[in-house]
């Protein structure tokens, strides 16, 4: 029987045309975009394997509207989901938890961000946002593993929600880890960017929900244009694809249409955003998981929106909202830049961004080994390296509103 014919339920219709039969069978839920992309990075490690099958489905999801597309541009083999729960799989990767207690296999279960950054208040059972007993133990059913990115994680786990704690697998974060192997190349991404020489760059970023700082942008972008000299300065808008699947595509692109007008680039949601974060002289942000990821980059940080009520005390989100400085709407905003460059202390944000992984650069190596243990597999006799990022288009494409297909 081949691997994508292993169903629970005999009324599933057989698919006859493998060529390669008796695969370990690997399933991708891809709940929402930003999901997706944070999977996307780990099946880098099973990559020309000969024994293992991946497959991907959507479960229904509120903030699901652009996984299809997204899947269908990278090409893989996509089960309905009422197919994939009805078949059984080696190991099923999620990074959110909901409707995953119908898979048959054993799951790991690991964040879709930064950590775990975001406290829910305004809902029926608050906490933070993935370390909720409901986030770990989905319809009461414990996963196989949880991938954790640091070790603060287990104490937050052991009061919250203890029978996942010997579950538990700290294996750091591999978009740290890819933006730190990058760093070298930020010269190389801002030529790809088509910056010139002397010209800065503003990356104005957006996680999504009513405190973020989109929705701020109505006061904001408008201050882009007039206040940032055109030669001189060029801007960048990043927005959680949330946000683009929460309001629709095309109503994100006309809200910020005057933008891209101006020749303010908005980078779609289907793109890498990684390099260009390398790439600012400046990042004004928030309380998001991109935002934290700056502190990487050496880049000075203007908060336009850190909400207390919605950032975990616990977090180094927390400690970037005390830390960076706040935008002002009653001071010039090129002063405000200058005074957040002067202002700015490396040790402080390195200090920050050590709380993203307590296994800087070793990602790859713990989440293989994690894997394949699952899988009940002898994992590849060589050592996964990180990849540095590919280059960016340039800005002047995105700022035409053309779309991109996922690499």
């Amino acid at each position: 029987m081949s691997a994508l014919r292993r169903s629970t339920d005999p009324s599933v219709e057989e698919r006859e045309w493998l060529t390669l039969v008796e695969r370990k069978l690997v399933l991708v839920v891809v709940h929402t975009l930003t999901y997706g992309k944070r999977l996307v990075e780990v099946l880098s490690l099973l990559e020309a394997d000969f024994r293992v099958q991946v497959v991907f489905t959507a479960p229904p999801h509120v903030f699901g509207d652009e996984v299809p597309r997204y899947l269908e541009g990278l090409g893989g083999a996509v089960l309905p989901w009422d197919e994939a729960v009805r078949m059984r799989f080696d190991l099923a990767l999620a990074a959110g938890p909901r409707g995953v207690e119908k898979i048959s296999g054993p799951v790991i279960a690991m964040s879709h961000g930064a950590g775990y950054l975001k406290r829910l208040v305004s809902v029926r059972q608050p906490g933070v946002a993935g370390l909720r007993r409901q986030d770990l133990v989905p319809g009461g059913r414990l996963p196989a593993a949880v991938a954790v990115p640091h070790h603060a994680e287990l104490a937050d786990l052991e009061r919250h929600c203890p029978e996942v704690l010997p579950l538990t697998h700290v294996v750091g974060d591999p978009v740290h880890d890819r933006i730190a192997a990058s760093l070298p190349l930020r010269a190389r991404y801002r030529r790809a960017l088509g910056l010139a020489d002397g010209e800065k760059l503003v990356v104005v970023v957006s996680t999504w929900g009513a405190r973020s700082s989109f929705g701020r942008f109505e006061a904001l972008l408008p201050r882009l244009a007039a206040e940032l000299p055109a030669r001189r300065f060029r801007s960048v808008i990043l927005v959680h694809p949330n946000v683009w699947s929460g309001h629709g595509s095309w109503q994100v692109r006309a809200w910020l249409a005057r933008c891209a007008g101006s020749g303010t680039a908005l980078v779609p949601p289907e793109a890498d955003w990684r390099s260009v974060l390398i790439a600012a002289d400046w990042i004004i942000g928030d309380h998001g998981s991109v935002t934290l990821y700056g502190t990487l980059t050496g880049a000075p940080i203007l908060l336009a929106g850190s909400p207390d009520r919605e950032i975990n005390p616990a977090s180094p989100a927390a400690t970037l909202a005390v830390t960076a400085p706040a935008l002002s709407p009653a001071h010039p905003l090129v002063g405000q830049l200058r005074y957040t460059a002067a202002e700015y202390r490396r040790e402080e944000y390195a200090a920050i961004a050590s709380r993203i992984t307590s296994e800087p650069g070793r990602f790859n190596r713990n989440m293989r080994r994690l894997m394949y243990r699952v899988l009940g597999l002898g994992r590849p006799a060589h050592e996964p390296v990180t990849v540095p990022l590919p280059e960016p288009p340039p800005l002047d494409t995105w700022a035409r509103g053309r779309r991109e297909v996922p690499a």
